[in-house]
């Protein structure tokens, strides 16, 4: 326990919990089967299927344009970008809005799960087996009792100028 004592003049007791292990959140989202966490912070908003309006000459990836609540957010096919296909035409699709240096793009998704709250220590580097593609738009995984988590490096699948990226 240390004492500090602010400019107010009036001491604070701060305690540190030794065994309080650190951990980190995750917004879960479910990608043909696979789970993958988007780091918490990084999340504005979580939509169910929206109107999208089709970007002529746009990439594969990029889905199109929404307006959410007046703002123009870019949607990504995440399915596309990681190469994987189509989901069929009755497949759900959920989306997650990340803010990405003051601009929003609407990751689609097939689903979204909850916040998952998961030790720090348990992160590991990218596996040598994992998909390649998903090698270059992920920080690493968290191995659960039942799956893999695979966290997505939200700037790097961002990332549509270079193809060979993805």
């Amino acid at each position: 326990m240390s004492n500090l004592v602010p400019a107010g003049g009036r001491s604070l007791a701060v305690t540190e919990d030794p065994t309080k292990k650190a951990t980190v959140d995750y917004v879960t989202v479910m990608i043909d089967d696979q789970l993958f966490g988007i780091p918490v912070l990084q999340v504005q908003d979580v939509l169910s299927p929206q109107a999208i309006t089709r970007i002529p000459l746009a990439p594969p990836e990029v889905a199109g344009s929404l307006n959410l609540r007046g703002r123009i957010v870019t949607a990504i096919d995440v399915r596309t970008r990681l190469g994987l296909p189509p989901r069929d035409a009755t497949g759900r699709k959920m989306s997650v809005v990340v803010d990405m240096s003051g601009e929003l793009y609407s990751l689609i998704v097939d689903a979204v799960g909850e916040v998952l709250t998961v030790p720090e220590n348990a992160f590991e580097r990218n596996l040598a087996t994992l998909d390649p593609v998903w090698r270059k738009v992920s920080i690493g995984i968290y191995r659960l009792e039942a799956r893999l988590l695979v966290v997505l490096d939200v700037p790097r699948l961002l990332n549509l100028k270079g193809r060979e990226a993805a």
